[in-house]
């Protein structure tokens, strides 16, 4: 099974844009690890076809609020529909364990004893400073935490988050997480953006 796990930055808020959909807001950064070939990855819009390639052969993307933000913003600049791929969404899967909204942060501090190293706002102000390879950093910490947390959960059946100084630990199932259906077809090998 191929697998991506993936995270973006993006130039504006949604203030900015005066709006609460993710798809009015534009990219930055995306960054991406590659459990096929062991690397990690950062793409800006100008690259974005080199993305394509490797999310069309991906048979599941995860990330953390990836379903709500980062796909919808995504889809935008792609020339089919990324929501043809399956995916991972460990916002979604930690929110149905506890009945809560929880951070990437809280869980990373948790689970990992790491916090992340910069907020989504700080990415907006590098990027309007043209301080790129900061913003590349960052998204790829994001990947990163998010990998060890999915690796973490997958080996363990369990997560923890902290808040206040204190720990608390959950179960959750991962036993149907990587279950994959007949894979979609999106017609690959025109990776032309939209515009």
């Amino acid at each position: 099974m191929k697998k991506i796990v993936l995270d973006l930055e993006t130039k504006n808020t949604f203030a900015e844009v005066g709006s609460k959909d993710p798809a009015k807001l534009d990219l930055s950064v995306v960054s991406i690890y590659d459990y096929e070939d062991n690397k990690y990855y950062s793409y800006l819009e100008n690259e974005l076809e080199q993305l394509w390639q490797k999310l069309e052969q991906a048979d599941l993307i995860i990330g953390f609020n990836l379903d709500r933000f980062d796909m919808p913003i995504l889809n935008k600049y792609y020339h089919n529909d990324l929501t043809k791929i399956k995916t991972l969404d460990l916002y979604q899967k930690i929110k149905q364990a506890v009945d809560k909204s929880l951070s990437l942060d809280l869980v990373a501090a948790g689970t990992l004893g790491v916090g992340k190293s910069g907020h989504g706002l700080q990415a907006v102000s590098w990027w309007q400073e043209g301080k790129i390879a900061k913003i590349k950093k960052y998204c790829e910490d994001d990947v990163r935490i998010t990998k060890e947390i999915y690796d973490f959960a997958r080996q363990n059946e369990f997560l923890k988050y902290k808040l206040l100084n204190e720990e608390y630990k959950f179960p959750i199932v991962t036993q149907d997480w990587e279950e994959v259906g007949e894979k979609q077809e999106l017609g690959g090998g025109n990776y032309q953006l939209p515009f």
